[in-house]
């Protein structure tokens, strides 16, 4: 099949895209290549993406140009979409709120629309356990209300899962949405906690640690993370929703002594105060994924972080 992954030279997308080459699909990569973080990390995983010598096609646009996809989509049949590109991330989003409105609301109708006008009638759409907001019951359903939203970037995404399922009602597009949990790995963003807390651990640095260490978080492993997407690329579903996260909640706390651990050093902290928009703990329940997507998430925050940093340090 014909795949297009939007942010395909990101940390999911680069990993999604992988796993399609391997099992025989031919991949086109949108990604505009921002300045979000370093394009050139993005620019090596192209190659290695490159270096497969599988059907793959890199193809440099934003998401908020409609000719860009008009372009694309005219040109190459797609057979699924899979959905990716966003401008990630609770605090930036309240630097720059309109922005991440344009980006992830604007682009994502941009790629609806494209989808629609070409008849591609399936679209994996990439959403995020921030739409849950300050959620009092754990762990979180995809049943349970989630009407109040605490940062534009969760906002946002909220957005894109009422826009999929106006798309699914109205021109009954195939549509999933995937509520990703704190996804980490090799390759992951070096803003994001994981990487930047083991960067400067391994550098002697002080890590700013928001809040007295007790916030938790679901972490995913990329691995668990792309069973997911995968299973979803395989059947028919209409409009669902699918949590895919661990099922598992890690303090703050215990996840700086578990990079100290496998990097040998201790942490120096730098302690600051609670940032608005942060939740003070997420967990998700995964049942719904395991009943339908044959969901077994099967990496452990220990092992996830011993392979992070080995990665890390093959640098």
């Amino acid at each position: 099949m014909n795949f297009l992954v939007t942010g395909g030279a990101g940390f999911i997308g680069s990993h999604v895209c992988e796993q399609l080459l391997a099992r025989g699909h031919a991949v086109w990569a949108l990604d505009d290549l921002n300045s979000f973080y370093d394009p050139a990390l993005k620019r090596r995983n192209l190659r290695d993406l490159q270096a497969l010598a599988r059907p793959f096609e890199f193809v440099q646009g934003d998401i908020t140009d409609p000719e860009v996809l008009e372009e694309l989509f005219g040109d190459v049949a797609f057979d699924q979409v899979i959905h990716l590109a966003a401008r990630a991330g609770v605090r930036p989003s309240l630097e720059a709120p309109a922005l991440y409105q344009r980006v992830n609301v604007e682009g994502t109708v941009n790629v609806l629309e494209a989808a629609r006008r070409h008849g591609v009638k399936k679209l994996i759409l990439a959403s995020s356990s921030s739409v849950y907001g300050i959620n009092s019951k754990v762990p979180f359903s995809e049943a349970d209300p989630i009407f109040q939203p605490i940062s534009p970037y969760a906002a946002s995404k909220l957005a894109c899962e009422a826009l999929g399922h106006v798309y699914h009602h109205v021109y009954r597009l195939d549509i999933v949405m995937l509520r990703f949990f704190t996804v980490y790995g090799p390759r992951q963003r070096p803003d994001l906690a994981i990487h930047k807390f083991a960067r400067l651990i391994r550098e002697g640095k002080p890590i700013p640690v928001f809040g007295d260490g007790s916030t938790a978080r679901d972490y995913t492993y990329i691995s668990d993370i792309l069973q997911g997407v995968l299973a979803c690329t395989e059947r028919e579903f209409g409009y669902e929703i699918f949590n895919l996260g661990e099922s598992r909640t890690v303090t703050l706390r215990r996840l700086i002594e578990l990079l100290e651990e496998a990097l040998g050093k201790k942490a120096i902290i730098d302690a600051q105060p609670l940032q608005p928009g942060d939740v003070p703990l997420t967990c998700a329940d995964v049942s719904k994924a395991r009943q339908q997507l044959a969901y077994q998430p099967a990496v452990p925050i220990e092992a996830g972080i011993r392979e992070f940093v080995k990665w890390l340090n093959a640098g």
